[in-house]
């Protein structure tokens, strides 16, 4: 590529310290190709998100309300562009950090699809941010190796999974990098950064720059997406649609949404996920201050209570209009090496999800740990056989209302001093895991990111705020709160290194949970990564 226009270069500072990638990732006509981006569409980001804080006002003094649109250009009759080859069957998607180590495991793991994230499962500090471009760049080239302490080596084999980019959401900000005197978009610097040095390379190895896009509440942000992928394109001298990007359904205004997202990025869509965590937060988020709103503990609202099932269903049906795959939710678990009950239950729960997603049309589904992969594709298998996807199953039998999307009661659900302890339990472990620098945490054989730290503290509040009845406990409150969290701490295992943020996790816990309601708790949060 030709050197970018030093007026776009010059608007550009790196105020990061020097890591073990920045030399070859943040060259100056990388960082010129971000200055490009941001004169584009800082602007326009900036613009979106001040319209979101509009929308949640006026969705908390009921001025507005959350309905389907009845007509536009989305409900007409159109398409999605072609899937790729190497994007047509994706029936097991494994994710993980973009991370030297869980990248190779992943890859080599027999998944359809990896994930490589730079958002959720990454905490975000400079050299994970920087480092994990350079992991990327070798992924990309298949020069990826790590070698542990220990003296382990790791390589990839010869058949890899197909892989995608999720970079960090509209909301958050590079502080380490400044343009035009203000911190970079998070979003804009991950996409632009991983196209800029492997869009071509992906090309010339027959496959593509793939991505998955997170946390967007309307079509507006996808159509911002849509126009940044084509002067990305058009700079680069890459044709227009050769990107790819599935779309994660991860709020509640998304959900109102999905046919328009969808319809936006259609010359890039490889289709919609069900991001169930995030979506569940969101819901908090956006209905906070009305009690109806309340959730039970967070176990027990899984896929198969009314709400989820509509929301899982709406999305295989618009997806499938349109010929977009629909790619379900996260199994979590993470095997133990040394129970194997504990292993037998959770692999029958595993099941028991994966069958309802591929009955209900799903093309594929998200595992967190290389062993569910086998299990998973065993069930897609069974449904799929040979056909890479499920698209002719319409679902044309589905009919979700706007209540149904909406109406939050779970049969049965209560909230417990048993799911307080164990929201302050991973909530804390995890804030302690992300402060150190590690994004993806495995916690009572769950595997951990942010989106589930998200519903953890965010339950908390809400069941403060409204002081819910805690079965077994009384009212819910500070005092409560304080007094679990108290035994929680004494639970905690002492570390013996130095990498430990306890004690900062049980300050910006108390903070996200007893203080002001905070949008995200990875911007007070990024404020104390070192």
């Amino acid at each position: 590529m030709t050197t970018m226009a030093s007026s776009a270069a010059s608007t550009v500072k790196v105020v990061g310290p020097g890591t073990r990638e920045s030399a070859r990732v943040l060259t100056p006509d990388a960082l010129a190709f971000l200055g490009r981006l941001h004169a584009e569409f800082a602007d326009r980001r900036r613009e979106l998100l001040r319209m979101r804080k509009e929308r949640w006002e006026s969705l908390q003094s009921g001025m507005t309300q959350l309905d389907f649109s009845t007509d536009g250009p989305a409900l007409g009759d159109w398409r999605v562009a072609a899937a790729p080859k190497d994007l047509d069957d994706r029936r097991v998607e494994i994710t993980g950090p973009a991370e030297r180590k869980m990248m190779i495991n992943a890859l080599n793991s027999g998944a359809s699809v990896f994930m490589a994230d730079l958002e959720d499962a990454l905490s975000p500090t400079w050299e994970n941010v920087v480092d994990g471009q350079g992991a990327l760049i070798d992924a990309v080239r298949r020069s990826l190796s790590f070698t542990s302490p220990e003296g382990k080596q790791y390589k990839l084999n010869d058949r890899l999974a197909t892989l995608v980019v999720r970079p960090r959401g509209w909301h958050l900000e590079e502080s380490h990098v400044q343009i035009a005197g203000k911190p970079a978009s998070a979003s804009l610097f991950d996409f632009g950064l991983y196209f800029f040095h492997n869009a071509r390379e992906t090309l010339t190895r027959g496959t593509g720059p793939y991505f998955y896009l997170p946390k967007m509440e309307s079509h507006l942000e996808a159509r911002l997406w849509n126009d940044v992928f084509n002067v990305a394109q058009d700079v680069l001298a890459v044709p227009r649609g050769t990107i790819r990007a599935t779309m994660l359904i991860e709020t509640i205004y998304a959900a109102f949404e999905m046919e328009e997202i969808l319809f936006e990025l259609r010359d890039h869509a490889a289709g919609l996920n069900a991001g169930r965590w995030d979506y569940l937060f969101s819901i908090i988020k956006a209905f906070r201050t009305r009690p109806e709103f309340v959730l039970p503990d967070r176990a027990q609202v899984t896929m198969a209570v009314p709400f989820m099932r509509a929301y899982a269903q709406k999305l295989v049906q618009v997806c499938h209009r349109h010929g977009a795959h629909a790619i379900g939710g996260m199994a979590a678990f993470v095997p133990s090496r040394r129970d194997p009950e504990v292993n037998a239950r959770a692999l029958v729960k595993v099941r028991e999800d994966k069958e309802r997603e591929s009955g209900d049309g799903f093309d594929g589904t998200w595992v967190a740990h290389p062993d569910l992969v086998a299990p998973a594709r065993q069930v897609f298998d069974r449904v799929l056989g040979d056909r890479p996807n499920q698209k002719s199953k319409l679902r044309d039998d589905v009919h979700v209302t706007p209540n149904e999307l909406l109406d939050v009661r779970v049969p049965g659900g209560r909230c417990t001093l048993a799911g307080v302890h164990t929201n302050i339990d991973v909530g804390l472990q995890y804030l302690d895991a992300w402060l150190s620098g590690t994004g993806a945490a495995a916690i009572h054989n769950l595997m951990e990111d942010a989106a589930t730290a998200e519903i953890s503290r965010s339950q908390l509040w809400q069941w403060i705020t409204h002081r819910v009845d805690v079965d077994g406990s009384g009212t819910m409150s500070a005092d409560v709160y304080r007094r679990v969290r108290g035994d929680v701490v004494a639970e905690l295992p002492k570390s013996a290194t130095a990498e430990s943020r306890l004690d900062d996790a049980v300050a910006l816990l108390d903070e996200l949970v007893l203080g002001e309601w905070q949008e995200f708790l990875t911007i007070p949060g990024y404020k104390l990564l070192r």
